[in-house]
């Protein structure tokens, strides 16, 4: 899939040349289309549009883009930061609402990833992508990849965008319960093993909590 990265990394734009070719994307994605036709739908039918939309916070539908002959489509996140491109060939996990885009053979789907993450504030659950091919994500912020050599990694929980399934990770505090508290750092994921990880530059919870400091308050 021929693609480029346009306005990185505060305002990118995906934009791809499809020839005979489909492509799957969030709802209200899209920026700009050519020669391209648009089909809503339920992928996975409505058990697997309302997982995605309860569990996965992505939308209950996606749209489907196709070209006969060659077409050019502009997709882009609903908030500012960047986006990455990750061939897969297997699995990896995304964090709840980083779905942009990807060839219709990738698979979508949510994993239960445990009481750890209900206590970290992030969610529930993540998203599973599977199969061979293209994948987008979105970011708040700038995107960048850590890969681990059989060592450890920690990072802050609202900084995950995604990461490959044969890594482990588990929440944990960032030191004792005072640093926790008064450091402003929170619960961390530590991943552990061989792969890689890719972080966003910011976050979205400090990022609303900075906003909040900043509205004037009532008597």
């Amino acid at each position: 899939m021929k693609y480029r990265i346009l306005s990185k990394p505060s305002y990118s734009l995906l934009e791809l040349q499809l020839e005979n070719e489909e492509v799957i994307a969030e709802t209200g994605a899209m920026v700009y289309m050519k020669n391209v036709e648009l089909k809503t739908e339920m992928k996975g039918g409505l058990l697997g549009g309302l997982k995605r939309t309860l569990l996965g916070g992505e939308s209950f539908f996606i749209n489907r883009f196709y070209s006969k002959g060659e077409g050019l489509l502009g997709l882009a996140p609903p908030y500012s930061g960047d986006v990455v491109h990750i061939p897969i060939s297997g699995r990896i996990y995304a964090q709840s609402g980083a779905f942009l885009a990807s060839n219709p053979e990738i698979e979508i789907d949510t994993k239960w990833s445990g009481a750890k993450t209900f206590f970290s504030g992030e969610g529930l659950f993540l998203l599973k992508l599977e199969g061979n091919g293209d994948v987008f994500l979105s970011s708040f912020g700038g995107v960048e990849k850590i890969e681990l050599k059989n060592e450890s990694l920690i990072v802050d929980t609202g900084h995950i965008v995604a990461f490959d399934d044969n890594l482990e990770f588990k929440v944990k505090k960032v030191g004792g319960l005072k640093s926790t508290i008064l450091s402003g750092e929170g619960l961390v994921a530590e991943f552990t093993g061989e792969g890689n990880v890719w972080i966003q530059t910011r976050s979205i919870s400090s990022y609303i909590g900075w906003l909040s400091s900043l509205i004037p308050k009532r008597d």
